[in-house]
């Protein structure tokens, strides 16, 4: 699985942990919203008062079908309204705590592991042995160039074929024929289709890398440390 994937996959799982867990949180927070006002009607259809204290909240309390909730919910008045109006609050933990986050963090626990995963093999890409040259790292597995810090080096094919080339050079060094020979091979002169081809490589290679290509003679191209 190339770089850009795996990283793709963690966010999926982001999203997907998140969304479960508040998925989960607005469920529970509408049953508790729905067990406190039916616990509240009730305790004030018997008490027939519009007078809060000790004994309305018993009553409410043992109304409550959610035992978790007895004592953690609270009773208030809203004093901006001229008639009488009750009402009962929980606060957003005790919501948190009754919903069922199991099946969010089995998922979390899931981003986790794939994390480390990206991480350390991320890590093994950028820097695997024998395949790596002035902070540019070719992937044979993946058939990718990777900057040091890991990211994916967006290269054209014929800009792709041709670093592949210089890296299995031992001198990193390559004849214009060599590289005409293997890049268009029908082409009578494609002396001018190569210059344009390292012209518009340069660049890319010295933005993700501490490499540069140089002309060698006007006879070849060696590709070499800054």
């Amino acid at each position: 699985m190339k770089q850009q994937y795996a990283v793709i996959v963690l966010f999926a799982l982001i999203v997907a942990s998140s969304l479960t867990s508040l998925d989960s949180y607005r469920s529970t927070s509408r049953k508790v919203s729905e067990d406190m006002d039916r616990a509240l009607a009730i305790t004030m259809q018997e008490q027939q008062s519009d007078v809060i204290n000790q004994d309305t909240i018993r009553t409410f309390n043992s109304h409550l079908q959610i035992a978790a909730l007895r004592g953690k919910a609270t009773l208030a008045v809203d004093t901006r309204s001229r008639q009488f109006k009750a009402y009962a609050h929980c606060s957003e933990a005790t919501i948190f705590s009754l919903s069922d986050q199991r099946p969010a963090a089995l998922l979390w626990m899931l981003t986790g592991f794939w994390a480390m995963f990206v991480w350390y093999r991320r890590a093994a890409i950028a820097l695997p042995a024998g395949n790596g040259f002035g902070g540019l790292t070719y992937s044979e597995a993946e058939g990718c160039f990777y900057a040091a810090d890991g990211s994916h080096v967006q290269l054209t094919p014929m800009q792709h074929h041709l670093m592949e080339m210089f890296f299995h050079s031992p001198s990193h060094c390559l004849s214009k024929a060599e590289i005409c020979d293997a890049l268009w091979p029908k082409k009578p002169d494609a002396n001018d289709t190569l210059y344009t081809l390292i012209r518009r490589l340069k660049p890319v290679i010295e933005q993700h890398s501490n490499l540069k290509i140089e002309s060698d003679r006007s006879k070849a191209y060696r590709l070499i440390i800054k």
